[in-house]
């Protein structure tokens, strides 16, 4: 049986944009991923804004998804009640997958520093492989200012600098990847003065925020 490299890409998606895809596009070409999987987050712990209802961000991540093979879309953090923990979900894909396959968790730079504020955070290191994703242009810190103090020596950076080594033997990419500049609030705050957002998102995930009136200008 052959192996498969499988990445989470975890996110409110609210809404899913062509940033979002684009990232994964590359992210998965340049690690040579088998698949990458989108996982919408239920409600997340460090989203303290009103989100759109959660099965109307999974819908459009499914419709911002179709027609990419390489591409899924999992509910599992939906159908968990409570809040969205990327810790559980790691754990739960990890004994959904064989043995032989590898499992990597993408993530944002900005995301990445924070780290330290997740739920079970020093376990995260031990469950899975990372990729961080940069934007080229910024300035990046160095690996071990973002690497949470209390773990750092639980790091060893590889002979080529490519990527980084937790002692368990899983480890942390770096990867940069074009610049979009699209976020999920401009596009809300587009939407709420009643601008366009064509360009910004798929035609499907267009109409079915307009067909849905999500985000929609305040009376």
């Amino acid at each position: 049986m052959s192996s498969k490299s499988i990445g989470l890409f975890g996110g409110t998606f609210n809404p899913i944009h062509l940033g979002h895809l684009r990232a994964a596009e590359e992210i998965r070409q340049r690690c040579g991923l088998s698949q990458i999987i989108f996982v919408p987050a239920h409600l997340p712990p460090h989203k303290t804004k009103k989100i759109a209802p959660a099965h109307h961000r999974l819908a459009m991540v499914r419709l911002a998804v179709q027609g990419n093979p390489s591409f899924r879309v999992s509910d599992s953090e939906l159908r968990r009640a409570g809040k969205s923990y990327s810790f559980e979900t790691i754990a739960r894909f990890n004994k959904l997958l064989s043995p032989q396959d590898e499992l990597f968790f993408i993530i944002g730079s900005d995301a990445f520093r924070d780290i330290h504020t997740w739920k079970y955070y020093p376990d995260f290191f031990s469950a899975c492989h990372f990729i961080v994703m940069d934007r080229p242009g910024r300035m990046r810190c160095r690996f071990e200012d973002m690497i949470p103090a209390d773990l750092r020596e639980e790091f060893r950076c590889n002979r080529r600098g490519t990527y980084y080594e937790h002692r368990s033997g899983y480890r942390v990419f770096y990867r940069s990847v074009t610049l979009l500049d699209i976020s999920s609030s401009a596009i809300r705050e587009a939407l709420a003065c009643g601008a366009s957002i064509r360009y910004l998102v798929p035609d499907a995930v267009e109409r079915y925020i307009q067909r849905h009136a999500l985000y929609a200008p305040k009376p």
